[in-house]
């Protein structure tokens, strides 16, 4: 059965993941491929760290230690970056697991009056508190979203230096999130940030300067942006969204909680590999990564 539409129509690959007896994808939070067409998945399982070929076949796994894995990019530098949302860090490792970088405070959450007994963001503070995504620039820069205890997206240079944030805890205007929840750098420059409760995608330049704005989503989870473009957004409200540069639908499906292979439960992550097809990890209830084929 065919999924999506027009250019943008895909076969699901069923069974494409082999694990191996005792692994399970207990939520899989986030996905990346490398310029090798492996694809790295982050999920919050034992085994948080797992890394496929492109046939599915586990290549490895990583001896790492997260709390609480949430968003993950690989950059042009062909680095890993982590988003370990309750250690409150992003961290940055080479693909043979040595760590090179650490951003934020490890177990200190910044104070924006968030608590796990009252999830409310009275005022936007500085990194972190429970971050969500990150993606990296052409330059290196370093961009996170932060996320369900804070309301704000920080921009790093590569060295891990601060250079600016921008946001603040609300539900109307531009430059306000409600769980800022995904970060991509479009290839003209431009940075997309899913305001996930708020079910729309914000446009930002490099410095903060609101560009626009693109609704009609359904709890945006994060944003993957492939070599020609394209935009990828998965909706936790079981649906996948592909988009044009100025964010007009190319193909969507989904939308009705299903386990049905090709369809969806609560969608979070997507990657895209060199030959345009697609990995649709999810969360919740979900706790699968499918491969779909574009034919």
């Amino acid at each position: 059965m065919p999924f999506g539409s027009g250019d943008f129509t895909y076969e699901v690959q069923e069974g494409w993941a082999k694990l191996p007896e005792g692994y399970e994808f207990r939520e899989v939070a986030a996905v990346a491929v490398d310029e090798h067409d492996q694809v790295y998945m982050f999920n919050r399982s034992d085994n948080k760290m797992v890394v496929f070929d492109r046939d599915g076949n586990l290549v490895r796994t990583w001896g790492q230690t997260f709390v609480h894995p949430h968003g993950m990019r690989i950059g042009p530098d062909g680095n890993i970056y982590f988003v370990d949302q309750w250690a409150h860090v992003v961290l940055k490792y080479s693909p043979d697991e040595e760590l090179l970088l650490t951003l934020g405070t490890r177990d200190q959450p910044s104070d924006t009056g968030y608590t796990l007994e009252r999830k409310v963001v009275e005022r936007a503070a500085g990194p972190f508190n429970n971050p969500t995504g990150v993606a990296i620039a052409e330059n290196g820069d370093i961009y996170v979203s932060d996320g369900y205890g804070n309301s704000r997206l920080h921009r790093y240079d590569a060295s891990g230096s601060l250079i600016t944030s921008w946001g603040v805890p609300g539900k109307v205007n531009p430059g306000e999130f409600h769980v800022p929840h995904g970060v991509g750098v479009h290839p003209d420059g431009r940075v997309l940030l899913c305001d996930r409760e708020n079910d729309r995608i914000q446009i930002f330049d490099q410095e903060g300067k609101f560009l626009g704005m693109w609704t009609g989503f359904t709890m945006p989870c994060s944003v993957t942006i492939g070599p020609d473009g394209t935009v990828y957004v998965p909706e936790l409200r079981s649906r996948l969204s592909i988009v044009d540069a100025n964010g007009e639908v190319l193909a969507r499906w989904g939308g009705e909680s299903s386990h049905e292979p090709g369809q969806f439960v609560a969608p979070h992550c997507v990657a895209v590999d060199s030959r345009g097809d697609i990995y649709v990890g999810e969360v919740l209830e979900g706790k699968r990564l499918q491969k779909f084929i574009r034919q």
